[in-house]
């Protein structure tokens, strides 16, 4: 959005809604993520997306809530530095789900074995089990978070999340036992009742949920599109992977189905005094608390008070009326809640716990700012914290910005914008004038009287303290407040007791009391020990907590993601162009553009800068000797960037557009590309010549004590690809778009009368193809050659292979139509190579026949043909078989090759260089004679003369491609030059003024 042409609220909302009814809900403002709630699930958070974004430059693909997450997690572990991410924006816009899919996305793309895997899996599991208890249906939000929260994914310095940390905020316990009009109680109440099974229904006392005067008030049970059966056993599954044990979890839901038989506890009036309506209400919650139930109708109808005369103190009951026994009746269930709730963030945060902090990522998820008809404390509170939120938004990309470039000396016209800070100070400020929380605590600390007449006097004092402030107002029940999002009128009726937040002692002690150790380890308090001091009030708690949470999230590198709600009925494709611009307006997206349009995109650290991209250039690389600055400049002059394109402040560097900042880090990539791809390659080599030694391995002992070897025929490098596949598209058409190639060669084929056909073989992991070549009989390419398809057979529909006994290159596949009588020299590869893939297609060994009379069918066609032909293999003399037909029976002559039981050396020859290949025939001289051996005109072994010489000469019966540098490559019919024949079967040669190895079973001596 930094690139509108126009920068006005009104152009802003036309952008978001073109790109919301086109289902674009992700922008930027520079690395400001926006994000509008489309109520529905959108197509791009799946897998490929995870891929797409993953180590990409964020303007590389359209903005996404998981380039902003790749970006901070890069940069977390790049720089060092915790990052965290603030989700802000009103109720109903999307923050929890934007949580969501941040902390899953970092859960995909960090690698990590079991037990990051167990930390991956507590993060995830989180999600449900803290939305189960703290969030609800409110009028504008179907899952409105009614607590806020902070999560912490503790990383190590590779990259895995190894342990996590959770604070949680406020949680609304006045929801527990009130809430406003069409607004539901926390879900875990109504996922109790739809998800119990039968035994738990009996045992907890579970009814429908209009049983329930705590759940019955606002008539509100269903949510749309939300299954509370389903979301029970996800809840309950993830207490168990979050480790909470069995027992313990029996005992929450206890607690949980106590409290709503607590709310059915009602009183009447008798004499001025309370009295439990109906006694059979106070057996079940007595029951599932472990608690007397007399003891229990003590507890909530009268309460012990301290009272001092003359220096004694001596305690005494006051009997409570209707109203205070609703009250205590209540805080007792809220307490119960709150602790349940806090024990809960415990078992998660136990569950994660690691011993030492290394890198972080933080979340922070908290209720958004909130404006209903009856606002009331809790509003209070959530407004505040969203104004400090706002605050630290402020601070950090508008004012720290600008005042950032004064500081550096760049130059700047200062652009102006409303700074709320006035109105932080106006609900917190302590003196001078006091803040709306300073005398709220002040009124709870004398109060005597509870409800209304404490809250008169607040509003009383709140004129007098505040009255003139140009930001607050009152009025008849409460004030006014013009909180940075608009105006909001709260209603002190019942501020003064919730700000008290007072659990009496009587309570604590009944619940201490409990037969359950459970529910005693949720009241750990020692209530002997004197009392000193004020009590905390709800309101101070929650501006500690804001405070420290505004110094932990001011330690971190900040992200933002800015939540729009498009409209209040939740409903996709609508769009309520009145409240977007109001939220566009009071989330200052206005003065947000403007800082970033004027301003620049990146700016870093000279130290921090020459650190990242010190790999650019061979001065900076490793580390830059000199004046920092000079180093900077050095490396910005390299790359060529304009000089308009960055400033030179007095510590940093800025870079003023995003795609300069990307040509910086596209040049980075790619010589870390450069790098990886040599270190890649010597890998590969390492592991090839590794698997290639193992293959030998297994070829030497599928023919082991079977049949005779021909000399050297393994002692080679095994290629696989004798035909060059990738350069071969004519061959290549006939196989699928990715099937690998294991092993191509050209073969001979045998047909029915005996007579040669050269065919090209190629075998991949699950089928084998036969390509001979025909000429194009018409058409426009008539006379030419071209390769056809003969044959394609699926490696299961391989029957066996017969070979002979001799030192022979023939065998026979055998298949279901008819077999194939087939000549190849590196036969030993192909059918060590067909057992594998044969194995592991079937889960059964390739069946393998050596005898000197083989057989083979031929396909039948015409009237003759047919039937079988027969292969007999006799001794006779020398290395090359003759062939000798007769009728329907070849006779194959060849001499004896080495015994069956000769393994041979299947050490990688090729690839030792050539003194290891000669077996040590020829050693250089030692690096110390060197000098006395060339001085006396000789060494032990001169080397030959660059011109032909005169001596024995060889003739390429095969072709050969060299696999090493020290490797001779040749073609048939090629006449090399023997320098010198090892027994290893490596010989030394000279070809085309190059020398090198080649084997010599490739090769005839002339």
């Amino acid at each position: 959005m930094v690139l509108l042409s126009k920068i006005s609220e009104e152009a802003i909302v036309e952008n978001l809604k073109k790109r919301f009814m086109d289902d674009f809900i992700f922008t930027y403002i520079g690395p400001v993520l926006i994000s509008v709630n489309p109520f529905k699930q959108m197509p791009y958070f799946t897998d490929r997306e995870i891929e797409l974004y993953q180590g990409a430059a964020q303007y590389e693909n359209p903005p996404h809530i998981y380039a902003l997450t790749d970006n901070m997690y890069r940069n977390m572990l790049i720089d060092g530095e915790n990052q965290c991410v603030i989700i802000s924006g009103e109720s109903g816009a999307g923050k929890t789900v934007a949580a969501k899919y941040i902390m899953g996305y970092i859960s995909k793309v960090s690698g990590g074995g079991e037990k990051v895997q167990h930390v991956k899996d507590i993060i995830l599991q989180s999600n449900p089990l803290l939305e189960a208890f703290g969030n609800a249906k409110t009028v504008r939000n179907n899952n409105s978070s009614r607590f806020g929260k902070y999560f912490e994914i503790q990383f190590s310095r590779g990259g895995e999340p190894d342990g996590g940390k959770i604070s949680n905020f406020l949680l609304e316990k006045s929801r527990v036992v009130s809430q406003n009009e069409c607004e539901r109680n926390f879900h875990i109440y109504y996922q109790l009742i739809q998800g119990a099974s039968q035994e738990q229904k009996q045992n907890l006392g579970i009814m429908s949920p209009d049983y329930y005067f705590y759940l019955n008030q606002t008539d509100t049970y269903q949510v749309e599109g939300t299954d509370d059966r389903s979301d029970f056993h996800e809840t309950m599954n993830a207490m168990q992977v979050i480790g909470i044990r069995g027992e313990d979890q029996q005992l929450v839901l206890q607690i949980v189905a106590g409290i709503l038989h607590l709310g059915n506890i009602s009183f009447r009036e008798e004499g001025n005094y309370a009295r439990v309506e109906n006694a059979d209400s106070l057996a079940f919650p007595a029951y599932l608390l472990g608690v007397d139930q007399e003891r229990l109708n003590e507890k909530v109808t009268s309460r012990k008070m301290d009272s001092k005369w003359g220096g004694r103190s001596e305690s005494i009951t006051v009997t409570l009326n209707v109203e205070q026994a609703a009250y205590t009746r209540d805080a007792l269930a809220k307490g119960l809640y709150a602790r349940v709730f806090d024990f809960l963030v415990e078992s998660i945060n136990r569950a994660m716990q690691k011993p030492y902090e290394e890198y972080s990522v933080g979340v922070l998820d908290i209720y958004g700012f909130e404006i209903f008809q009856k606002n009331g404390f809790e509003q209070f509170c959530i407004n505040f914290v969203n104004e400090k939120l706002q605050q630290i938004f402020i601070e950090l990309t508008l004012k720290a910005e600008q005042e950032e470039y004064v500081q550096e000396g760049i130059k700047w016209t200062q652009i102006q914008y409303f700074n709320n800070k006035v109105v932080c100070d106006l609900i917190e400020n302590k003196l001078n004038p006091p803040g709306i929380m300073s005398v709220l605590d002040d009124v709870c600390a004398t109060m005597h009287a509870t409800g209304e007449g404490a809250d008169q006097t607040l509003l009383q004092k709140l004129q007098a303290a505040v009255g003139t402030h140009e930001h607050f107002n009152s009025w008849s029940s409460g004030f006014v407040i013009h909180h940075y999002a608009g105006k909001v009128s709260y209603d002190v009726n019942g501020f003064c007791e919730r700000n008290r937040d007072v659990l009496f002692t009587d309570l604590i002690e009944l619940m201490q009391s409990s037969e359950y150790g459970f529910i005693r380890m949720l009241f750990p308090e020692k209530l002997d020990s004197d009392k000193k001091g004020r009590p905390t009030t709800a309101g101070s708690k929650i501006k500690k907590q804001a405070n420290d949470l505004v110094n932990t999230l001011m330690k971190c590198t900040p992200h933002y993601i800015r939540c729009i709600k498009p409209n209040e009925t939740k409903k996709p494709r609508d769009w309520e162009e009145s409240r977007v611009k109001h939220q566009v307006e009071y989330l200052g997206l206005k003065e947000n553009i403007r800082v970033r349009r004027a301003g620049f995109a990146y700016r870093r650290l000279f130290h921090k800068f020459l650190q990242r991209y010190a790999i650019l250039t061979p001065e900076t690389w490793p580390s830059w000797r000199g004046d920092e600055r000079q180093g900077v400049q050095h490396l910005l002059r390299s790359v060529n960037m304009d000089p308009d394109q960055y400033q030179m402040g007095r510590s940093k560097v800025f870079v003023k557009n995003p795609e300069s900042l990307f040509l910086l880090e596209e040049m980075r990539e790619r010589k870390f590309d450069s790098f990886a791809r040599v270190i890649q390659k010597a890998w590969r080599r390492h592991v090839a010549i590794r698997k290639y030694e193992q293959m030998r391995e297994e070829a030497a002992s599928i023919l082991y004590n079977f049949k005779e070897r021909r000399r050297n025929s393994i002692n080679r490098n095994f290629v696989g690809d004798y035909l060059g596949m990738e350069e071969r598209p004519e061959l290549r058409q006939f196989l699928a778009k990715r099937e690998r190639v294991d092993f191509a060669d050209s073969v001979t084929k045998y047909d029915r009368r005996f007579k040669p056909i050269k065919r090209d073989f190629i075998l991949t992991p699950k089928y084998f193809y036969l390509i001979g070549r025909e000429k194009v009989k018409k058409g426009p390419e008539k006379g030419q050659i071209k390769e056809v398809l003969k044959k394609k057979v699926e490696l299961q529909a391989v029957s066996g292979v017969s070979l002979s006994t001799r030192q022979d290159d023939f065998f026979i596949l055998h298949e279901n139509d008819a077999d194939n009588f087939l000549e190849s020299i590196f036969k030993t590869e192909l059918i060590s190579l067909l057992c594998k893939r044969f194995e592991e297609l079937t889960r059964s060994k390739l069946p393998l026949s050596f005898k000197d009379t083989l057989q083979f069918r031929v396909k039948k066609e015409g009237w003759g043909g047919g039937g079988t032909r027969n292969v007999t293999f006799v001794r006779g003399q020398g290395d090359v078989a003759s062939l000798k037909a007769g009728g329907k029976t070849l006779t194959v002559t060849i001499g004896d090759g080495l015994p069956r039981n000769h393994r041979g050396d299947t050490a990688v020859l090729g690839s030792q260089g050539t003194s290891g290949g000669l077996g040590g025939a020829c050693v250089p001289p030692e690096p110390t004679r060197k000098g006395a051996a060339q001085g006396r005109g000789g060494s032990r072994c001169p080397a030959p003369s660059r011109s032909a010489p005169s001596g024995p000469r060889c003739r390429a019966l095969y072709q050969y491609i060299g696999q090493d540098v020290d490797e001779l490559s040749f073609n048939v019919g090629d006449v090399i030059d023997i320098l010198m024949e090892d027994a290893s079967g490596w010989w030394k040669g000279h070809l085309h003024g190059k020398e090198g190895l080649f084997p010599g079973n490739y090769v005839q001596r002339i």
